[in-house]
């Protein structure tokens, strides 16, 4: 789960790390009052959005006075910022960050991420920061400074400090910039964070450290252990297929192709969509209905993918070990006689009761097209996609 700006420095706060001074606005006159209340002479307006890029794409504007504070709440609210991150339909900008400018004089980059192959929570930083971690891996890589952090211990200072040498600070800022990289640590551990990042970190002309920008994600495994943190989900801002499965348990991640995929095991369903594209279409979603699927699961499932207008035909592709043919036969029946079938559907079984579930789908009625293999199912799916395409045009 992802989180915007302003909610992650308010968390990064309470764990010592140094903010700018800000508020959020939902309208163009509250975005002026927030510049009243904060003060000073400059100010900077941030689209709260989920994404990366937004300077690039206009979502983040220097202003000063209230006036150029106000204009630029009202270009940006209602409409929606297209970054490099967000593909063509981009993300909506429903409230604003309204932050004290600052004197800056030199930007860095700090990371924490999970890295699952090491089992190890990775430190990322380099002196070049207000790039992507990608453009600094890519364009400076010997900039680019690694630490693992030992799960049994956690981070120590001595890293801290390691870190903070090599990022260049000096006798003045080097206290700080120790604190602030072991309170980024430990929001990092005691909020189950997968992904913590500052770009950029600044060194103010006056000698302070401030997080200009910051991101987090966390696992959504562990939120039941966080509920002040899963109450700062923004539902607008993801996908609402997404959104939809996630409230009925169900993995699900929207694609752009047009041949919906029903699949039971994640790693089938990796291999549905490697097929499907093999065979020469497109797949809509990636959705695994997990091992136990009773046939008001797959019913679901089946609900949510024929909800997505750009489908054109629906693949069931079920091997059965923990779960069973049968079932998800019937779920299939359950789902078209409540929905309905204005599409191709392609259906293979195979696995625990696979003979009980084929007689289901042929003693249905149903105008089900049948697959014995993978590439079988792969190959008709995409023909009947292209089909129903065709016929619809």
């Amino acid at each position: 789960m992802d989180i915007h700006e302003y909610q992650a420095k308010e968390i990064l706060a309470k764990f010592g790390v140094p903010i700018p001074r800000g508020g959020l606005a939902y309208s163009p006159e509250q975005a002026a009052y927030r510049a009243r209340e904060i003060g000073g002479s400059v100010w900077v307006v941030k689209a709260q959005v989920h994404t990366g890029g937004r300077g690039k794409a206009g979502g983040v504007k220097v202003c000063k006075d209230e006036h150029d504070v106000e204009n630029a709440a009202e270009s940006m609210l209602g409409r929606r910022l297209v970054t490099n991150q967000t593909g063509p339909s981009g993300k909506g900008i429903f409230r604003l960050y309204v932050e004290a400018g600052c004197n800056i004089d030199r930007e860095l980059y700090l990371g924490f991420v999970l890295d699952r192959k090491t089992e190890r929570v990775m430190v990322a930083a380099s002196r070049e920061g207000g790039m992507d971690i990608e453009e600094i891996a890519e364009q400076k890589p010997e900039s680019l400074i690694r630490i693992a952090v030992e799960p049994a211990v956690g981070m120590q200072a001595f890293q801290a400090r390691e870190l903070a040498f090599a990022l260049g600070f000096d006798a003045k800022t080097l206290a700080q910039a120790v604190t602030t990289i072991l309170g980024c640590y430990r929001a990092f551990r005691d909020n189950d964070a997968t992904m913590l990042e500052i770009n950029p970190l600044v060194v103010t002309a006056e000698g302070n450290l401030l997080a200009l920008d910051a991101k987090m994600s966390f696992d959504d495994n562990a939120l039941f252990r966080h509920p002040h943190i899963a109450e700062l989900r923004d539902k607008s801002q993801e996908d609402p297929r997404e959104t939809q499965a996630a409230d009925r348990g169900l993995s699900y991640v929207g694609l752009e192709g047009d041949v919906g995929c029903i699949v039971n095991g994640a790693g089938l369903a990796m291999a549905t969509m490697d097929m499907i594209k093999l065979a020469g279409g497109k797949p809509a979603n990636f959705l695994d209905i997990g091992g136990g699927a009773t046939p008001e699961r797959v019913a679901k499932a089946f609900r949510l993918v024929t909800a997505d207008a750009n489908v054109k035909a629906v693949l069931v592709n079920i091997f059965a070990g923990i779960n069973r043919c049968d079932w998800v036969a019937q779920g299939v029946v359950k789902a078209v006689e409540m929905a309905g079938l204005d599409r191709p559907l392609v259906v293979r079984l195979a696995g625990t009761n696979v003979e009980e579930g084929r007689r289901i789908i042929d003693e249905s009625g149903l105008p089900v097209i049948t697959a014995t293999t993978l590439a079988e199912a792969a190959e008709k799916s995409v023909a009947a996609a292209k089909s129903f395409k065709s016929a619809a045009e």
